[in-house]
């Protein structure tokens, strides 16, 4: 795995690749107070057979904070540049709670990067977009993820800081992915955890119904953090729609179906 780091508009980025010419690509993209770390376990299994780039935004992760407070998308439009540093093209972008707000962005602002878009929890419910819901409702969810897990969330928490959190916080309850979504042009997978209290089923679905062309999967049995606790399933259901969305973007005869995925369970 090759560690390089990046600065656009004087923002700095921090990038973790597995380089496997010639396979499918995944950008993966850390929630708010978190870094690559809880996705090293998926890293691993989506790099068995495809390339993969976990990027630590500005601020989290260690990686130095700006002076200034980047929007979802001025951080997005930073984003797209650093994959054009790793020539990064047709790549399916999985982002997690926040981290799928930027991707939800980035694939909007530069469908030359995107094959397809993964919102694994995404964030922030509409009808429950209140700073202290959502508090609470993290701390019921971290009452019961594994204590492993927990550390690395602590410890990212503590290297970002209660300040650089609460400045990105702002912007992601404010940012109104049940709207940005409708302007995505590649496929869209909301994934859950089936436990999980941030994410409901009925708020996935409900954005699934704003994009143009979406599915659902849910992991039964885990939490907000399911890509770390089930990284097996969740690569292979990050595979199999992969496989999906390079099926429908290639060139076929007739006009192209414009009817969404139906949820799969």
């Amino acid at each position: 795995m090759r560690t390089q780091h990046h600065s656009v508009t004087n923002l700095a980025f921090r990038s973790f690749s597995t380089r496997r010419p010639g396979t499918p690509a995944y950008v993966l993209v850390h929630g708010i107070g978190m870094s690559h770390r809880y996705f090293r376990p998926l890293h691993h299994e989506l790099a068995t057979d495809a390339e993969v780039h976990a990027v630590d935004l500005p601020g989290f992760g260690g990686v130095p904070k700006p002076g200034r407070t980047p929007g979802i998308r001025e951080t997005a439009d930073a984003l797209g540049r650093v994959l054009d540093e790793l020539r990064v093209r047709d790549a399916v972008l999985v982002g997690q709670s926040m981290g799928s707000q930027w991707v939800v962005e980035l694939a909007r602002l530069r469908p030359d990067l995107t094959r397809g878009v993964v919102a694994l929890g995404p964030v922030v419910d509409s009808a429950r977009r209140e700073a202290v819901t959502q508090a609470l409702l993290l701390a019921r969810d971290s009452a019961l993820e594994p204590p492993r897990l927990n550390g690395i969330v602590v410890s990212d928490y503590l290297r970002c800081g209660p300040v650089w959190y609460a400045r990105q916080a702002v912007h992601m309850l404010r940012y109104p992915i049940e709207e940005r979504v409708s302007g995505v042009g590649v496929p869209l997978l909301l994934m859950r955890g089936s436990d999980d209290p941030i994410a409901s089923q009925e708020w996935v679905e409900r954005l699934a119904a704003r994009a143009p062309i979406a599915e659902v999967a849910v992991i039964e049995g885990h939490r907000h953090l399911a890509h770390f606790t089930a990284p097996r399933e969740t690569a292979e259901r990050i595979r199999d729609f992969s496989s999906r969305a390079r099926r429908r973007s290639a060139p076929a005869a007739g006009p192209a179906r414009e009817s969404p995925h139906p949820p799969a369970r």
